[in-house]
């Protein structure tokens, strides 16, 4: 399937877990990525299985220096930019009584404000891209104890998510969700354990945790003329745990 065929496509956080499953597809589909984190080591590792299509810069969306120069190499090799997925983001387990400043600034840093200007600065090199912005695990919880910073954090950068239709000189840009829950990433890994990822799965109406690539298939659908009629929406990829 070629439906991103000649497209340049950004994936912030894209070394691991979702953004480098995304970028695997959007290659596959034809797509030309840049993906984009904080290791050099991760990154590198990702390149070399994506292959020839794939760029690598080093550099964290809470940093706007960062952004610049991500935006900067995309221009110099590619001239214009087609896709953003804006995917990369933080989280921990912590309880109420656990949450520090340092802990609300990092996350606010990352999933808010990088959100914003990856998106933002990516605007001049556009005409009518497409921007995908997914979910992170965790973010709904349905009770479940020691999440109350992610809770707090999605109502946080939901509204200027809303916010990001408009473009340069009036053009608009659609933007759409893929909300991946119960994805079995490193961090979801890391985070919950292996007998963690077994209840959080158990939890799902397929009885079972999702795999990054799964989000990855979701998000190449959204990116692609396939989802033309669809803009300002979302799709659950979470085995059903949002109906439950």
């Amino acid at each position: 399937m070629n439906r991103l065929n000649g497209k340049t496509a950004v994936i912030t956080g894209g070394a691991t877990g979702i953004g480098r499953a995304a970028a695997k597809r959007f290659i596959e589909d034809g797509a030309f990525v840049f993906i984009f984190g904080r290791r050099q080591e991760a990154l590198d590792a990702a390149v070399a299985e994506l292959g020839p299509n794939a760029r690598a810069v080093k550099g964290s969306v809470s940093v706007e220096a960062d952004l610049d120069r991500l935006y900067a190499a995309v221009k110099a090799e590619r001239g214009t930019l087609d896709i953003v997925f804006a995917n990369a983001g933080v989280g921990s387990q912590l309880r109420l009584g656990e949450i520090t400043a340092k802990h609300i600034d990092e996350t606010f840093d990352i999933n808010v404000k990088g959100t914003i200007f990856t998106v933002q600065k990516a605007l001049p090199l556009m005409g009518k891209g497409r921007f995908d912005h997914p979910d992170r695990i965790e973010r709904r919880h349905h009770g479940r104890p020691g999440n109350e910073r992610l809770q707090r954090e999605q109502g946080g950068s939901a509204q200027p998510r809303a916010e990001l239709g408009g473009g340069p000189e009036g053009h608009r840009h659609p933007g759409k969700r893929a909300v991946a829950r119960a994805t079995a990433t490193e961090l979801a890994k890391e985070a919950l354990g292996e007998e963690g990822l077994k209840a959080y799965g158990s939890m799902t109406a397929l009885q079972r945790m999702g795999d990054p690539a799964e989000v990855g298939a979701a998000a190449a659908f959204l990116a692609s003329s396939d989802s033309s009629f669809m803009t300002a929406s979302e799709v659950a990829v979470d085995g059903g745990l949002a109906q439950l």
